[in-house]
């Protein structure tokens, strides 16, 4: 992640509110045969660790998880909101013209080397808490325990689960804060104005950020 001053994201609490809520992860790692990649619900444990610890598992069949026995260093990255930005929408524009788009965004970062386990008494516990996180604000959640044992153990055996002890930490929220106060204005209305509640996340942001 290139690592630009003026939107680089350190603080802990915030990082780690951003991993909760862009639950679905990228997890990158690599291979004899080139990087491998899936794409993972993670579960935050904040407090394991210095800077929290993942937990998440992939399918037995899928030929990242025997890679990742073999050389365990994984980053996974979490995009957040993200949207085009118009030379349009800066005052500038009409001023002097020296504008180009651009894309502001927000992700993090999290590296770290996995351990990968098979044991039903680890992989029972990670489904739980992950199917927990995700049906917490349903009115009738569903639980693990709802399923049938017999398909339970068979589910549990056709998975691998990782564990993600996190050793760096990095976080990017590009909200214009390279421009001027009314060309961040400009932006920051004209995301708030589109149809893409991914604009409207980051305008919210910018508000927020102002």
């Amino acid at each position: 992640m290139y690592p630009n001053p003026a939107f680089r994201l350190d603080d802990l609490p915030s990082l780690h509110r951003q991993l909760e809520a862009q639950a679905l992860a990228l997890l990158v790692s690599q291979s004899a045969s080139g990087p491998l990649v899936s794409h993972l619900p993670l579960w935050l444990d904040p407090d394991e660790g210095p800077y929290g610890t993942l937990y998440g598992h992939l399918a037995r069949s899928n030929p990242q998880a025997a890679a990742m026995v073999e050389d365990g260093r994984v980053l996974a990255v979490f995009q957040g909101p993200q949207a085009y930005v118009s030379p349009a929408l800066y005052p500038s524009k009409a001023e002097h013209g020296r504008v180009v788009p651009t894309w502001n965004y927000q992700a993090v970062h999290a590296r770290g080397t996995v351990e990968v386990f098979d044991d039903p008494e680890r992989l029972l516990p990670l489904l739980e808490r992950l199917t927990d996180q995700h049906e917490g604000g349903r009115s009738v959640p569903w639980r693990v325990a709802d399923a049938p044992t017999d398909y339970l153990q068979g589910m549990l055996r056709a998975i691998r689960g990782l564990r993600l002890p996190i050793d760096r930490l990095h976080g990017i929220a590009k909200l214009s804060q390279n421009r001027n106060a009314a060309d961040r204005e400009g932006v920051r209305r004209g995301l708030a104005a589109s149809i893409d509640p991914s604009a409207q996340a980051l305008a919210g942001l910018m508000t927020a950020l102002s």
